[in-house]
């Protein structure tokens, strides 16, 4: 498949410019065809044993796809609605004490904060703050997880190398909302105990779709949310029933069939582009992005070589709604000056000039 195929699974991108993939991603054709396909049978042949078994079967196949996005093995990988879901869990699985201190920046993802905010108020852990840049030697003996973005929904940096050394000590969450499907993931490598991601975004699948690992080391240590049907290893002995031993005990009970379906066609249409390609041209096309506003003497944000392009507008909002008239499709920041491109492999540089030409 070579990029003009790919742009062309996207109906939207026929008279828009969509950069929002940093919200949700595009839908690709294909993924509506699976769930039409999907809610046919259900519709002729009710939902019965066979739709149930599909729904397994979809399941696995889509922990699988996520799994190989995270350089990890199937079976650490848990299958959650959204980022924050796996953010929950986390913490709330965690054994986090009155007087702990989890350390995090103060422009993380609210998908992130809000979470953090519940649990100090539930349990009178303590919230503490540093930039982001600076998080690694922030961490203090009274830290029991350090928990920010791999790749920061503001500004597109990277979260910073030295917390990959921090040891078991001292886990890392992970939130990889902006990074798993945009750049190439390796969970492990990133010297993180959990990172909690996102289905609907880079990996262009349906809201109600995202994935949370768990490395190995941490899999018995981290207590599931509640047990329900799906994550029993043998459902029918009830009250003896014990939850799976790998991170299935940690999956949203209710993801739907047609959901699975929509991710695994969006997945795979990805993946016939290949992966490195995806990575190697989004990236490539946000530099192009950032560099063509600074030459214009835009304020950029510092950025990593990710797919995130943040700059200064005296009138985000405003400007946004401007460019959405004009069907580009972009976002403001609230609580920043910050207008964001999300950049897609599925983007091309009349996406770019179109959105340059209209600033």
């Amino acid at each position: 498949m070579d990029a003009a195929a790919l742009r062309a699974e996207f109906d939207v991108l026929a008279e828009r410019a969509y950069l929002n993939a940093g919200s949700c991603g595009p839908l690709p054709r294909a993924a509506l065809n699976a769930n039409a396909e999907l809610l046919a049978r259900a519709a002729t042949e009710g939902r019965a044993k066979a739709y149930f078994e599909a729904t397994l079967d979809l399941r696995e196949r889509q922990r699988a796809a996520y799994a190989q996005r995270l350089g990890a093995e199937p079976a650490d990988v848990a299958l959650t609605t959204c980022t924050s879901e796996g953010i929950v869990r986390v913490l709330a699985g965690l054994d986090l004490q009155p007087g702990d201190e989890v350390l995090t920046a103060p422009d993380e993802h609210p998908g992130l904060l809000g979470p953090l905010a519940t649990l100090r108020d539930r349990r009178g852990i303590e919230v503490r703050t540093a930039p982001f840049a600076e998080l690694a030697d922030a961490v203090g003996p009274r830290t029991r997880l350090v928990a920010c973005s791999h790749v920061s929904w503001v500004t597109g940096a990277v979260r910073p190398d030295g917390l990959a050394h921090l040891g078991d000590d001292v886990p890392v969450l992970l939130d990889g909302a902006q990074g798993v499907g945009a750049v190439a993931t390796d969970a492990a490598g990133l010297g993180c105990a959990f990172y909690a991601g996102a289905g609907q975004k880079w990996l262009c699948g349906p809201v109600g779709t995202g994935m949370l690992w768990i490395a190995p080391a941490w899999r018995d240590r981290l207590a599931p949310l509640g047990a329900t049907y799906i994550n029993l290893a043998e459902p029918a002995l009830a009250l003896e029933g014990r939850p799976h031993p790998e991170a299935r005990r940690h999956d949203a009970p209710a993801i739907s069939a047609e959901a699975s379906a929509q991710a695994l066609a969006a997945h795979d249409v990805l993946a016939a582009f290949g992966w490195d390609a995806v990575h190697e041209r989004a990236t490539g096309l946000a530099a192009m992005l950032a560099g063509r506003l600074a030459g214009r003497g835009l304020t950029v944000a510092p950025r990593g070589a990710t797919t995130l392009v943040s700059w200064e507008h005296p009138e985000p909002a405003a400007a946004r709604d401007r460019l959405a008239q004009a069907g580009i499709v972009i976002r403001d920041l609230p609580g920043t000056s910050y207008l964001r491109a999300s950049v897609g492999a599925w983007n091309d540089e009349g996406d770019v000039e179109r959105l340059l030409a209209a600033l």
